[in-house]
């Protein structure tokens, strides 16, 4: 079947190809940071040990991305490489079985964050019952509804493979919606409704990510070029399942390895008590301003380059790494002002209480140096995904994130304290986005198909 020419990126003009995707894939990125920031503001209503109850079962969210990624690249590269060769039956494949790989993964990960609820949240060494037993409620709940969490990021990668980003955006922007109606009627309990607080958080999300679930099954059902003829029901492939996971492991080990480092780190916050944790929640969610933005031109780079790499157009894909690279850079740079010059007033948006604003306004600063490099690894990131080549990005991510937890330890041992905690994670994103920058760069010029392409030729073709 013949792909249709909108979806097609392996022609016509690049640059106006890369925004045209780029654009909505930002979008769904914001959409889905703005769920979590919504639960975070009205979270911070209540005060720092409710955020705190939220944040703390949210590092096992977070920790769910190294599964929910595993099916979600592997969808994303093999349908975009699958158009880039016309071949909408390989396409088909990718479909089919990274979504009951999906499926499999959250019924494993949902039946082991219920039953291991409480040394999970017990992990942390809180020591404070009130937030342990609402972190303990909140995972429960966002646990019984987990599939639906795993499956819209698969149905938005297939979407993006495909060259056809709007359709995840406008789907989950209907979610975003819907949670932030429902966050303050659950939470506060305005009207009728009792207040739920930390609990109404987790059903609002639940609900709300069940709703774009249902609505990606329709679209599903109306796109016929991708998802005709799945049948689900048929035993699935072994070979295809293990080509998946081969393209999206690496990513997903990064991703959890990522996360678990994060863990050590927050036990190591956690001495300074709850207020620095609710820093860290409330800071990371601020500072995704610039690596959600990031993580939508990663998955921009990732089809651009993986239509063109199928479609064997090198030289297309080189220019759309020097593309995503220099906008890339700009929005880094301007991520690193934002921080550093307006951290309190974007603090005092989700929190009212001025010691835990004076906390979060050093942290921001802090994080805000290494904008850019995060912004040059994500997107170099990308281009190397969209060539099947997973592992760099996750060797180099791997190590530097691991770095972090000795490098917070000698640090806050100093006279920095907790400020050594924030400069660990600072200090390894500027190596992390070096790094990976310079392998990508050494890659390109050792390979035959480009080594001898001409920048200044490139950018006027």
């Amino acid at each position: 079947m013949k792909v249709p020419k909108v979806n097609d990126i392996t022609e016509g003009n690049l640059i106006k190809a890369l925004f045209r995707l780029a654009l909505p894939i930002m979008g769904t990125s914001f959409v889905q940071m703005a769920y979590n920031m919504t639960d975070m503001f009205w979270m911070g209503r209540i005060g720092s040990r409710a955020v705190a109850a939220v944040g703390t079962a949210g590092f096992y969210m977070w920790l769910s991305a190294a599964f929910i990624l595993i099916a979600r690249i592997g969808a994303e590269v093999g349908v975009a490489q699958s158009v880039g060769k016309h071949d909408m039956g390989e396409a088909r494949v990718y479909i089919k079985h990274s979504i009951l790989l999906i499926i499999s993964l959250a019924l494993f990960y949902a039946s082991v964050l219920i039953i291991f609820r409480k040394p999970l949240i017990g992990f942390f060494n809180i020591g404070e019952p009130d937030i342990e037993n609402n972190a303990i409620a909140y995972l429960v709940i966002i646990s019984l509804g987990l599939i639906f969490n795993f499956i819209n990021p698969v149905f938005t990668g297939i979407f993006n493979g495909y060259g056809e980003s709007r359709i995840p955006f406008v789907i989950n922007t209907l979610g975003l919606i819907i949670n932030m109606i429902l966050d303050p009627l659950m939470i506060l309990g305005i009207g009728p409704l009792p207040r739920l607080e930390v609990v109404g958080a987790a059903l609002a999300t639940v609900f709300a990510q069940f709703c774009v679930t249902v609505v990606f099954i329709i679209k599903a059902q109306r796109t016929k070029e991708l998802f005709s003829k799945l049948n689900l029901l048929k035993t699935p492939d072994v070979r295809r399942i293990k080509s998946i996971v081969r393209l999206g492991f690496p990513a997903g080990l990064q991703s959890g390895l990522f996360t678990v480092f994060s863990m050590f780190i927050a036990r190591i916050i956690a001495q300074w008590g709850p207020i620095p944790i609710a820093v860290q929640k409330i800071g990371s969610h601020i500072e995704a301003i610039s690596w959600m933005t990031a993580g939508g031109f990663q998955t921009a780079m990732s089809t651009l380059v993986g239509q063109n790499y199928g479609a064997k157009k090198w030289p297309r894909v080189v220019k759309s790494y020097i593309v995503g690279m220099s906008v890339m850079s700009v929005i880094g740079l301007l991520a690193t002002g934002l921080l550093v010059f307006a951290a309190r007033p974007l603090f005092s948006i989700f929190i009212d209480k001025e010691e835990t604003i004076r906390h979060g306004i050093v942290y921001l600063r802090i994080l805000g140096i290494s904008q850019l490099f995060m912004c040059l690894e994500s997107t170099t990131a990308g281009a190397f995904n969209g060539l099947g080549k997973t592992i760099p990005p996750s060797i180099v991510g791997i190590s530097f994130n691991a770095l972090r937890i000795p490098a917070a330890l000698i640090l806050s041992a100093t006279s920095l304290g907790l400020n050594g905690v924030w400069w660990a994670v600072s200090i390894s994103s500027i190596f992390k986005g070096t790094v990976l920058t310079t392998w990508f760069i050494l890659m390109l010029n050792r390979n035959p198909e480009t080594k001898g392409l001409s920048i200044a030729n490139l950018l006027r073709g």
